[in-house]
């Protein structure tokens, strides 16, 4: 039997490589095909069999089953004998078609339709997907209302506009899970943190009993040509039992995470990023300093053309453009390799790549009267279209900009963690008159802050020496992750992270939230 089985399975490989090469990577992406690998697909079955229970007839169901990934590791897994029926549904006849040829000795029925459309029969105990991960936007908007409204019908799940196919399939196929079956998704982690996942996790909190999530690492990611973070969610068609608790685990394999940490579903319940776990202890949740409470965090300001509106200084000076019309501003991440800038004498940043940012309020008729040569430039950017960009058109005039003062410390919000990068997020020091793009987050101290740094002119390097120092874990755990380990912080994300660190720095303060005492408290 085995030797049938892996002979079936290098057919079915080299069905899927086959079929893989009559799409353009482009068609595949707009139509979430993205295969199963066959050792992913075995793991994920070997850990099905340690859910079911012993000796029950096996009836199960893949909503997206492609060439039959799951169900040829599941025929590995379990013996004929025990399962019962197998159902797939397959939307697209170019892989339908070949694959109900390659399993029809096989218990297996392919349908050839869109499982959205199908009516459900409750009858199935193991639902193994990779469902289409669909954005949002690809989904007409007929579709998406039909879907929304098909999925609160099944789940209760009220999803957003903005969540992808991968929701509705979820939330679909509760209409087809029997009392206690068993189901388990590769989907990708970001429903842990996202607005859109919301509804995913109260179904997951609310309805089912979650099981466990296995969050694979990012830098290995599952699907070479998917750049996404995936999770294996199981969860059991039952109400969760009081006092439930969630297990949660981080890369390896499913048997052999190298991280778990179980956590209370009353937990997850008030919890906004899972994908804290199970690095992350369980947020304190009593009234607790954060960053919010001695930062506003910004984002770095968005010039709707980053080439047009930011300019070398030798640019500016080779074409006779006025300095006094432009701001300064600090280059990308990549082009700043110190933590800390310092400022010439006028306040401008003494670094290598001097960048500065077209940004006045004059009018173009001031403009063409005192500074011919901008006025030029500011025809050449007409030229190009760059005033009926979207955000250039809904400023006055065009060419002006948002209000981004100089931050005293900025933070990049985009990197990688790997082994040569343990710290994926920068904190600069910013001792120049510098604004930033949207390249970075920027941090302005609040009322409180503000006036313990004009009593002690040194806390602010030492609170930028603290922030530098943070476990990384700290800003992951607030942050997102994607495909390839590649970590984003959000304004709203940083301003949470946990900001007791700062509380030796600050003996002196008292700060209140919600006419509480917070953090840190007056010395007596």
């Amino acid at each position: 039997m085995a030797k049938t089985i892996d002979s079936v399975e290098k057919q079915r490989l080299a069905l899927q490589s086959e079929i893989d090469a009559q799409k353009t990577q482009a068609e595949r992406n707009r139509l979430g095909q993205f295969a199963t690998p066959p050792a992913l697909a075995l793991d994920i079955l070997k850990y099905a069999a340690t859910l079911l229970p012993k000796g029950e007839k096996v009836r199960f169901l893949d909503p997206a089953i492609g060439t039959g990934s799951f169900y040829s590791a599941l025929r590995k897994v379990f013996p004929k004998k025990r399962i019962g029926k197998a159902l797939g549904f397959e939307i697209d006849p170019l892989y339908e078609k070949p694959a109900s040829a390659l399993w029809s000795d096989s218990d297996l029925t392919i349908k050839l339709t869109d499982f959205t459309r199908e009516e459900p029969s409750p009858s199935f105990n193991l639902v193994i997907c990779n469902p289409p991960y669909v954005r949002h936007h690809h989904l007409q908007n007929g579709d998406k209302a039909r879907l929304q409204f098909l999925t609160q019908q099944a789940s209760g799940m009220k999803l957003s506009g903005l969540a992808g196919l991968y929701c509705y399939f979820l939330g679909l196929s509760h209409g087809w899970m029997a009392q206690g079956c068993i189901a388990g998704w590769l989907i990708p982690s970001e429903f842990m943190d996202v607005n859109y996942g919301k509804a995913v996790k109260q179904y997951l909190l609310d309805r089912v009993t979650l099981l466990h999530i296995h969050r694979f690492d990012p830098n290995n990611v599952q699907f070479a040509d998917a750049l996404v973070s995936s999770a294996v969610v199981w969860f059991k068609n039952a109400p969760p039992p009081p006092n439930h608790e969630v297990k949660f685990t981080f890369g390896g394999t499913l048997s052999e995470p190298r991280v778990t940490r179980y956590v209370p579903a009353r937990v997850l319940a008030y919890e906004p990023k899972w994908t804290r776990f199970p690095a992350s202890d369980v947020r304190v949740r009593n009234v607790i300093l954060r960053l919010s409470d001695l930062f506003q965090v910004k984002r770095g300001l968005a010039t709707g053309d980053n080439s047009y509106f930011i300019l070398a200084e030798d640019e500016i000076v080779a074409r006779g453009l006025p300095m006094e019309v432009f701001t300064p501003i600090l280059p990308s991440p990549r082009y700043l390799q110190q933590d800390e800038v310092k400022a010439r004498k006028d306040g401008t940043p003494d670094i290598e790549r001097r960048l500065f940012l077209l940004n006045t309020k004059l009018t173009e008729d001031e403009i063409r009267r005192r500074f011919p040569a901008l006025a030029a430039y500011l025809d050449e950017g007409k030229a190009k279209g760059i005033h009926e960009r979207y955000l250039c058109k809904h400023r006055s005039p065009w060419y002006s900009q948002e209000d981004r003062p100089p931050a005293p410390i900025v933070c990049t919000y985009l990197g990688r963690s790997d082994a040569r990068t343990a710290k994926p997020f920068r904190f600069i020091l910013n001792g120049s008159r510098a604004t930033v793009a949207n390249v970075y987050l920027a941090l302005y101290p609040t009322r409180v802050l503000a006036s313990e740094l004009d009593r002690d002119s040194s806390l602010l390097r030492r609170i930028w020496s603290a922030l530098n120092e943070l476990p990384p874990n700290m800003l992951l755990g607030e942050g997102r992750v994607y495909g390839g380990g590649l970590h984003k912080l959000e304004p709203r994300e940083l301003s949470n992270v946990p900001a007791t660190f700062i509380q030796d720095l600050l003996p002196h303060t008292s700060i209140s939230k919600n006419g509480t005492q917070i953090g840190l408290f007056a010395e007596g």
